[in-house]
């Protein structure tokens, strides 16, 4: 049996309110760990510990002036953010945060549906409408060249993220989010089969959500500030809260898909909501982690990884999934070939030093 309507509706309003709190604090909690990194100490004056830097940061963005450049299409500049936004939010409803019943007698997600995955396969991809759109209607050649980057960086790592995802739907047998969780109750966590798809689908999250190393949007070197030049205020943070939803919903959607969800293993107990938050934090701090540490790659490299690299990577880790389960083999030789990945990936690293010592031992 389903929740009713208002059920539904009130825990859709619980997942936008919650999700544009996190946002809110996720900006000072990256803020901080940035500072942090850098040896500094980030926004700290706002309230006590810097709490109240959101509010202050909200109020500020509302209240600020709201600029259009004159010739712009002045209906689809405010439309863009609003779609991107939009689409950012929806998709973060399908997630389950524990069993059918366990919040307060409503089951902990908005809506069920069986083909989950494609649905969120479909909403991310309208997420480049937003970003085209905005540079289109800015009528400024630096938001229409920052729009076109963009849009063409998302829509070939979206192909990368959809093939990460078909290994793990063909290994279930399902699409469904639940299915899913429910599956590696009973025989293992995802990550350990199928480690090249979860790796795949963390490196293509990043760039669908324009964090570092992909973050050609904020590439103010080059763009001044990329599709979103033109926006100030409020429509200029809506962009941003769109970014920072994206990254949210990949820090859930990677523990459910590739480690159980909200379950843990049999030794550990089965805790709703608590083990699904702690996952979440784990992620969005080493997406933070990484920014810190990371470089911007410029867009040759960004669109040659991409085709070059993780979309070729992408197809065999499919292909080969898809022959194990056709012939009706166990799990344990995807577990090999997981394994087998791990090491041809850490050779490759590990003789990237090497070329380069080679090359410079040369070079003198």
């Amino acid at each position: 049996m389903t929740d009713s309507l208002l059920a539904a509706g009130v825990k859709a309003f619980l997942v936008v309110f919650g999700l544009l709190t996190a946002f809110a604090y996720m900006t000072l909690v990256e803020r901080r760990l940035l500072a942090r990194f850098q040896v500094r100490l980030g926004p700290n004056r706002v309230g006590p510990l810097g709490l109240f830097q959101p509010l202050a940061d909200a109020i500020k963005s509302i209240f600020k002036e709201d600029l259009v450049v004159s010739k712009a299409d002045r209906l689809v500049f405010l439309l863009a953010p609003i779609i991107s936004i939009t689409f950012a939010l929806v998709g973060f409803g399908l997630i389950p945060f524990g069993p059918k019943h366990a919040f307060f007698g409503w089951d902990p997600w908005v809506i069920n549906l069986d083909v989950g995955i494609l649905y969120l396969f479909a909403v991310s991809e309208m997420a480049v409408y937003g970003i085209f759109l905005a540079g289109w209607a800015s009528n400024s050649k630096y938001s229409l060249l920052g729009s076109l980057r963009s849009s063409a960086a998302l829509i070939s790592y979206e192909l990368s993220l959809g093939m990460s995802l078909l290994a793990p739907a063909l290994l279930v047998g399902s699409l469904n989010l639940q299915d899913i969780v429910a599956w590696q109750e009973n025989n293992g966590w995802l990550i350990l089969p199928l480690f090249p798809a979860f790796a795949l689908f963390f490196i293509s999250s990043m760039a669908e959500a324009a964090r570092t190393p992909f973050d050609l949007p904020e590439a103010e070197q080059e763009l001044v500030g990329g599709y979103n030049t033109e926006y100030s205020s409020i429509k200029w943070a809506l962009f941003q809260m769109a970014e920072y939803v994206h990254l949210i919903t990949a820090s859930a959607l990677i523990p459910t898909i590739f480690l159980g969800g909200w379950r843990m293993p049999g030794f550990l107990p089965d805790i709703p909501f608590l083990w699904m938050f702690l996952k979440m934090a784990l992620f969005l701090f080493v997406f933070i982690w990484i920014r810190a540490t990371w470089f911007r790659l410029r867009y040759d490299q960004l669109m040659r990884f991409g085709w070059g690299r993780l979309l070729p990577a992408a197809l065999i880790w499919f292909l080969l999934s898809a022959l194990v389960v056709a012939a009706g083999a166990s799990i344990s030789v995807l577990n090999w070939f997981s394994l087998a990945s791990v090491l041809v990936l850490l050779a490759v690293l590990l003789s990237g030093p090497a070329r380069q010592k080679t090359a410079k031992g040369g070079a003198a």
